[in-house]
């Protein structure tokens, strides 16, 4: 079954038009109405999800994101507050999620579930896509990262290391199917390694982002034995430094393990209300068509923030969660003119596919380069796309986060000949 399903997928993508990247790098594609969310800084993580009064007192620690074991065979912590309303609840006090599914283990691991080593890639897909079912259900849009926790195991047992990769490889490609981030949580000395070594193997894809285990109190995500900086390089990496303590903030006390993050995380809409009566357009100008009319005082569910002609005093756009566009100067968000914390600016990760890619100061070759280029496997996080200087067999050209431009000749988007959707137009 797991080999129709991959000749099906396959099939479905040279028909779309993608190109057939292999791996170590897999297709993803994006939903109009999503985003990625990168997030920066300091985390923790502890078994049972928080309730909103002790999230609520522990915005006064330094952590500004929280991990959420939000499913998975070897979950063994009971969810009481893990609901919609409480992602919705937390995620509007600023907070950010790191999705964490503990799902089977490794054959030589000492968790009770494990995966087979005759069929560790059907397990893979099985745990994805129970993994995008239950993120779905908690309202984790599409575009969100999800972080499979692969526990220690003994890395000297060839045919348990096999299973592993396979499986994680396998994790990756179902989850770019489905239209999510893939994420893996290893420990350094074993899962880690075994990723690392296999970072440019054309028998495995390679998960988009990585969050290790090292408890040696240290939170640099460099420097990591084994590792090399290249490998995980931009918004791709996650450390958990510390394990199993207490810490208390605003009078309440959790048992927590420590993190640090850049690196992609869920992503949700946010809901707001219109001033007056506006409308909904298919991109960030009223140059677009207009798709809607959205009553005054009327709700919107917005997941990103973008830019565009200035209306009143705002160059801000709004991108809402049918993929539509309207101007934030009629929206209620915190801030005027600019972003408002903490929804997200709207941009697209995507695997590069060559080491060394220059970065460019504008769309095409004659601009001048960036000092630092990006290695093969790293994250073009894109917002928009422009046509430059024609590069291989397209003229287009990313816009990523940074300002910086690259040629989408050499990222893993949906075509390698025209414009990626739906990632807007600069």
């Amino acid at each position: 079954m797991l080999k129709l399903k991959v000749l099906i997928a396959a099939v479905a993508l040279s028909i779309a038009g993608l190109p057939a990247y292999a791996e170590p790098t897999t297709p993803i594609t994006y939903n109009a109405g999503t985003t990625a969310t990168r997030f920066t800084g300091l985390a923790f993580d502890t078994c049972t999800a928080p309730t909103l009064a002790q999230m609520t007192a522990w915005k006064a620690s330094p952590y500004k994101a929280v991990g959420i074991y939000f499913g998975g065979v070897n979950r063994s912590c009971a969810q009481p507050q893990l609901t919609p309303a409480w992602v919705t609840a937390v995620t509007a006090m600023g907070w950010r999620l790191v999705p964490i599914y503990l799902g089977l283990q490794a054959p030589c691991g000492t968790r009770k579930y494990k995966m087979s080593t005759a069929s560790s890639n059907r397990d893979a897909v099985r745990d994805a896509d129970d993994a995008v079912a239950k993120a779905k259900a908690l309202g984790l849009l599409p575009g969100s990262a999800l972080y499979n926790d692969m526990e220690n195991y003994d890395r000297t047992n060839a045919v348990c290391r096999s299973a592993v990769l396979h499986y994680l490889s396998s994790w990756t490609k179902e989850l770019h199917l489905q239209r999510y981030v893939a994420g893996v949580y290893a420990n350094l000395s074993s899962g880690t390694l075994d990723l690392a070594a296999a970072y440019n193997s054309t028998s495995y894809a390679r998960p988009d982002a990585l969050w290790i285990a090292r408890w040696d109190n240290s939170s640099l995500l460099t420097g990591w034995a084994g590792v090399p900086n290249t490998f995980w390089a931009v918004g791709q990496r996650g450390k958990q430094y510390r394990g199993d303590h207490t810490e208390t903030y605003g009078g309440v006390t959790l048992n927590i393990d420590n993190d640090r993050f850049d690196a992609p995380v869920a992503s949700v809409a946010y809901n707001y209300t219109v001033r007056t009566t506006i409308h909904s357009y298919s991109g960030p100008s009223t140059a677009y068509p207009v798709r809607s009319t959205i009553a005054a005082n009327a709700g919107v569910r917005v997941v990103c923030q973008t830019f565009g002609p200035k209306i009143g005093t705002s160059s801000v756009w709004d991108k809402l969660i049918d993929g539509t566009y309207v101007t934030d100067y009629y929206v209620r968000t915190p801030s005027k003119p600019g972003y408002s914390a903490p929804l997200p600016g709207c941009s697209f990760p995507f695997q590069t596919t060559i080491s060394g890619l220059s970065r460019r100061h504008g769309p095409g070759t004659a601009y001048a380069t960036y000092p630092s280029t990006l290695p093969a496997g790293s994250l073009a996080w894109i917002t928009c796309q422009q046509a430059g200087s024609k590069v291989g067999t397209t003229s287009v050209w990313d816009r990523l986060s940074d300002g910086s431009w690259v040629t989408d000749y050499y990222v893993a988007t949906a075509s390698q000949t025209t414009y990626t959707a739906p990632i807007r137009r600069c």
